[in-house]
């Protein structure tokens, strides 16, 4: 870069995979170096991203798509997701064939923060995140993935007191590891017969056992059940309903859309409104939601009822 960054007061980051935790640390680590002291930094879900106000005169925020209310003089974006919007007025550092952490990690590197550990940690991440299949690291890649998914974004952050490269070997990998491949061939199997119809073209893993994403990915990867979009619902201890929605033809982000969520074309999440409390809540909402066959079956049934008036009265 030929400027320099502006200092932030924040730096904003996504709270649910591994590529929003690597980014935000260090973009933490760079603002440390840059300007001498901790810049605090916050992790959101989409749902609670679009509803932050940002109210700060300098800001920098990583793996979270760039939109209009974003581009504010003094603050810097670095993602990847695919947008429509363009900056005018912040600095938007963007490129969709890396991670966030990549590019994070690009500032960090001109900045004389590169390490061994580093290096090794961003590649894994981007392996995991873009989801590169034909990598030869892409299993180990998916286990440090799972970390963050497992343990959370700030209790992963806790136990390494905000040190990335204590993540790398780190003794959870073997836990992940087992889990894979204990777990995950037990949790396909029983996942392939319990998969709910939501929609046409969209339906509702249920996951008992396994990592969510592989059981997932194997689904559509092998075609083993009747949908190109598979949903996935956390239940958080908050009592909020993230769902997570995944597609290899590029479907996911838009239904995600239609959730007012957000992410990549075949990886997106939303944040369910607080109103659905139970599994039955859910699967209500999200059928009201993402199914246009019960509009168009509604629409025709009401023109049915029309039909036959007219008839009765002769017309």
């Amino acid at each position: 870069m030929n400027f320099p960054l502006p200092r932030p007061e924040v730096i904003l980051t996504h709270e649910s995979d591994l590529d929003g935790f690597v980014s935000g640390l260090l973009l933490q680590r760079l603002a440390r170096k840059l300007f001498g002291d901790d810049v605090k930094l916050e992790a959101w879900n989409y749902q609670g991203w679009k509803n932050r106000a940002l109210h700060e005169r300098s800001a920098w925020v990583c793996d979270l798509a760039f939109e209009p209310r974003l581009d504010k003089q003094n603050w810097v974006v670095i993602d990847h997701h695919p947008t429509e919007a363009k900056a005018t007025h912040a600095l938007l550092i963007h490129d969709a064939s890396k991670s966030a952490g990549s590019l994070c990690y690009d500032l960090c590197r001109e900045h004389g923060l590169a390490t061994a550990p580093l290096d090794r940690l961003v590649q894994l991440n981007n392996v995991a995140d873009l989801f590169l299949e034909d990598d030869p690291d892409f299993i180990p890649a998916g286990d440090y993935a799972s970390l963050v998914k497992t343990y959370q974004f700030w209790n992963l952050h806790a136990l390494l007191g905000g040190e990335l490269e204590k993540l790398m070997n780190h003794p959870l990998l073997e836990v992940m590891a087992v889990k894979r491949r204990v777990e995950d061939p037990l949790g396909f199997e029983w996942s392939k017969t319990n998969v709910l119809r939501i929609s046409p073209t969209i339906g509702l893993v249920d996951t008992v056992i396994g990592n969510t994403n592989a059981i997932v990915h194997r689904l559509l990867e092998e075609k083993a059940v009747p949908y190109s979009v598979l949903i996935t619902l956390f239940f958080k201890t908050n009592r909020s309903v993230i769902a997570s929605l995944r597609s290899r033809n590029g479907e996911a982000a838009k239904a995600a859309a239609l959730l007012q969520g957000g992410g990549h074309p075949n990886a997106a999440g939303a944040t369910l409104p607080r109103s659905v409390q139970t599994l039955e809540d859910a699967i209500f909402f999200l059928r009201k939601t993402l199914d246009d066959t019960r509009e168009r079956t509604a629409n025709l049934n009401t023109l049915d009822h029309l039909f036959d008036s007219l008839k009765l009265e002769g017309k």
